[in-house]
């Protein structure tokens, strides 16, 4: 319910340690962070893409992330020859592309993928609690939480609101 939508594009070489890959959300918090460190050092290519809380609002959370995840390709230092997209849709990068459902818990790439995106989200959440600490995203990351709605009652939206998404009260 707020911040900004993350995606992230990898090239994994063919000696890569897929064994430390996972669904980003089946992995704990020191085993995502651990696997970033490895997927960084040792790919070909990564990048981050982002779409901002006002993109989200603006485009609706599906666009913004097709628009995360087209920053993310367009940014890597090395040209993709094929992009694997979990998921139902592809963004229009000019390069061939195939949405797999379910890809983050099956294919490395996309595994590698959703814990850089996961990992650099959940930290810039974090170092943007300390803007607003009413907020407790440091704790939820801006997920729908009980705690994250009781704030938003309590203080209103932040400044990282998605605006667009139903705010309901305190579970």
């Amino acid at each position: 319910m707020a911040g900004p939508v993350t995606a992230a594009a990898v090239i994994l070489p063919e000696d890569f340690p897929r064994d430390i890959l996972s669904d980003s959300k089946a992995l704990d918090p020191a085993q995502r962070m651990a696997a970033a460190l490895v997927i960084r050092a040792r790919a070909i290519a990564w990048s981050l893409g982002w779409a901002s809380h006002a993109e989200i609002d603006a485009f609706n959370i599906h666009n913004a992330t097709l628009i995360a995840m087209r920053r993310a390709v367009l940014a890597l230092t090395v040209r993709p020859t094929m992009i694997l997209v979990d998921g139902l849709f592809c963004p229009v990068c000019g390069v061939a592309s195939s949405a797999i459902v379910r890809g983050d818990a099956t294919v490395p790439e996309i595994m590698a993928a959703s814990i850089l995106a996961k990992t650099a989200r959940d930290i810039w959440m974090e170092e943007y609690s300390h803007l607003e600490p009413a907020y407790g995203f440091e704790r939820h990351k801006g997920y729908p939480t009980p705690e994250h709605r009781r704030a938003i009652v309590s203080a209103g939206p932040s400044r990282i609101q998605r605006l667009s998404f139903r705010i309901t009260a305190p579970l």
